[in-house]
Order: C-alpha cells, then structure tokens, then sequence
C-alpha cells in the first residue's frame, strides 16, 4: 500500500472539518456525532451480515475491546471535536490534530515497546516547533472562551486528539493480536459510540422531532451522509487496512498534511481565508516527517514491501 494513498486519504479526511462546520451551523455537536456514527455503522455492520456473518463471532474480551475503541475514537473525540470546531475555523482545528504523533508515540512505547530513538525525537521538536504559531494564532469565536494561554476551544479539539489517538492504539492491539477485522472494528465501534452520543443528546438537546434547525433537516442529513461515506466508510477503513502496514506514529505524521487540505476545503466550501500561518507551519512540521519515517523503517516498524514474508512478521 503506497504512501501516495495514505497522502490521498488524509486529503479527503481533512474535508471532513469543512463539511462539520457547514452541519453546526444548524445542529449540534453531540446529535451530529451520533447520526454520522449510527448510520456509518449500519452501512459497515449491514455489509458484513450481508456477506462475511462469520465475523461477528468474537470472544466478550473483544467486544469489551471495541466497546472501549466507540468510547474513546468515536464518542469521546467527535463530540470534543466538533464543539470546538463550532469556535475554531476548520483549518486550525485540523492543525490542532498534529499533535497526534507525541501521543501516538507514547502510547506506542507503552503498548507495543516501540523505542523512540534520537532521529524520532528530532523529528518530533521539529514538527512541535512549526505547530506553535498556529496553536496561539486565535480564530473564529475562540476569544470568547479564553482560558489562559490556550482557550477552552483549543484545550477541547487537544482532548479530541487524545482520545483519537488512544482509541486508533486499542484498535492496532485489536488487529495485532485477534482476528477481528478492520471493518468489524470500525462498525461495531461506531455503534458503540454513536449510540452513547445519541442517548447523551437526548439529554441535552431539543428534540422537537430532532435537534436541527427548522427547514434545513434536508441539509443536515445530505451533509451527515456526504460525512459518514467519506470518513466513516471510506476513511476509517483505508486507516484501518494501513494500521497493518505502518505504525500509528508514522500514520500521524503523515497527517501533518492535513491542514494543507483543509486551508483549502475552509476556502472553498466556507471562504474561510488561507492561512500562510498554517501553510508554513505544515511545511516546518512535514520536514520531520522524513526522520520519523527512515527512523521506522530502519527500526522495522514499518513494513517494507521488498523483504520476504516472514522478515516482516518478525519485526512486527
């Protein structure tokens, strides 16, 4: 699986922040998490029955697994996410997302022993360097929620990543080491954590029928389907297939990309201004991405299509 698909998912990924945006504007956060999840799950679940049944065989210990994956990837992050997006414009808020390698990295160490060496720690300050002025370059409503030097906005799309990161690290130990596939994972953990958010926005929001502004439930719904099938269907299982091939740090590194992609989907869908900030800083992050890649590849964390069979499961 070539890096130039992996470049290409986080591209249509990076859409998804612009198109979150254009759905806030007329429903909130929690619903918005719920629906998308609930419907990318009957697509993913409903293809399975239709055509590998075998694969909902699985032991209590996975489904406990997965139960954790829907908390923490799927509930846990989108609701952060998108109540922070409703303050932040799409493209920092992707930006924010860079962090996602230090975490990564961490839980790495911890879960799979990954060693961060000297080469991987250069990579790191200089892809943490060129994340500082976006981090404090303040945008859209995030004024209004300061909290220090970081606003409560910032502080909440920081706790997305985290338990974006943590729920992607308990999904490698799923594929690591059971059977269960990339596809029954994303299904049964979307439905998971759909139906958490789904349950916590009755709670919350006005349902009169539903919590979406009135004459705009067309809208919504075209704008959650568009969502589901790009990031839910598409996306979550491309990272999924990849988690197979490449470490989840070296996976988020490749995301420094991002906000690339997003700059120009907030320019196009939402006239949000390109951002030179985030441009050059997408530069200065990306050039660590070269260290952290070589330092894995020559570590054997990732798998280099050359090598025969058997080298690669040893280093895996």
């Amino acid at each position: 699986m070539s890096i130039a698909l992996t470049v290409a998912m986080y591209a249509i990924w990076s859409s998804v922040f612009s198109f979150g945006k254009m759905a806030l504007a007329f429903s909130p956060p929690i619903f918005l998490t719920g629906s998308r999840m609930i419907l990318g799950a009957a697509l993913l679940l409903g293809f399975i029955a239709l055509f590998k049944r075998s694969h909902f065989k699985m032991a209590k210990k996975q489904w406990f697994s997965l139960f954790l994956l829907g908390f923490f990837s799927i509930y846990l992050t989108n609701v952060l996410e998108f109540w922070g997006l409703q303050h932040l414009s799409a493209a920092k808020t992707c930006f924010i997302y860079s962090f996602s390698p230090l975490f990564t990295a961490i839980l790495s160490y911890v879960h799979f022993k990954e060693k961060i060496n000297g080469k991987k720690w250069l990579g790191l300050g200089i892809g943490f360097v060129g994340i500082l002025p976006v981090l404090f370059t303040q945008t859209g409503s995030e004024s209004l929620f300061e909290s220090g030097f970081l606003s409560l906005p910032t502080l909440a799309i920081m706790g997305a990543v985290l338990a974006s990161v943590y729920g992607w690290v308990l999904l490698r130990v799923n594929l690591k080491n059971t059977e269960v596939s990339p596809l029954m994972a994303n299904g049964t953990s979307m439905l998971f954590g759909g139906t958490i958010a789904l349950i916590h926005s009755f709670f919350i929001d006005s349902w009169n029928p539903l919590p979406i502004a009135q004459g705009h439930t067309t809208d919504v719904m075209g704008i959650v389907l568009v969502m589901t099938l790009l990031f839910n269907v598409l996306c979550y299982n491309l990272y999924g297939m990849m988690l197979r091939r490449y470490t989840a740090t070296f996976l988020s590194f490749v995301g420094l990309l991002s906000p690339i992609f997003a700059s120009l989907n907030g320019w196009i869908f939402l006239g949000e201004p390109l951002s030179w900030t985030i441009l050059l800083s997408t530069g200065i992050v990306s050039s660590g991405l070269s260290l952290v890649y070589y330092a894995e590849l020559k570590q054997g964390y990732i798998q280099n299509s050359n090598k025969p069979k058997e080298e690669i499961l040893s280093n895996s």
